[in-house]
């Protein structure tokens, strides 16, 4: 949490989800939803939360208050301090809708921001290797 600011309100929406301010206790990082699923495989037991958005085709990962700012990682997008994201209910684990992938209770919270760099590079690696003659 940032040591100077307090927490904005969270806002309450249809169905339980929540407008939460990011910058304050977690930052998030977006990814394409195909690439997220695929670095999901390189983190294990060691990944936090995850919000899968299949309307936007997206997933979010919360990390360590203060990354946003420091990530440049292509095809990806940090929400920080001053930015949003619209976080489901604890039970809301499938769609339609925003919905945990990973809810919280089934593992840690924030997933370690360098884990998330590899495990993501990693699977756009993946994408980028030439296709073997048969």
């Amino acid at each position: 949490m940032h040591p100077q600011l307090s927490r904005p309100p969270t806002l309450s929406t249809i169905a339980g989800y929540e407008l939460q301010a990011a910058g304050y206790a977690w930052d998030a990082i977006c990814a394409e939803r195909r690439l997220g699923m695929r670095a999901l495989s390189f983190m294990r037991e060691d990944c936090g939360v995850v919000i899968d958005d299949p309307r936007k085709s997206v997933l979010y990962w919360f990390v360590p208050c203060g990354t946003a700012p420091e990530w440049n990682l292509p095809g990806t997008t940090a929400l920080g301090m001053g930015q949003h994201l619209v976080v489901p209910p604890q039970q809301r684990q499938q769609g339609p809708g925003p919905h945990w992938h990973i809810a919280p209770g089934d593992s840690r919270f924030l997933t370690p921001a360098r884990l998330l760099r590899s495990s993501l590079q990693a699977a756009g690696a993946r994408d980028c290797r030439p296709l073997e003659a048969s």
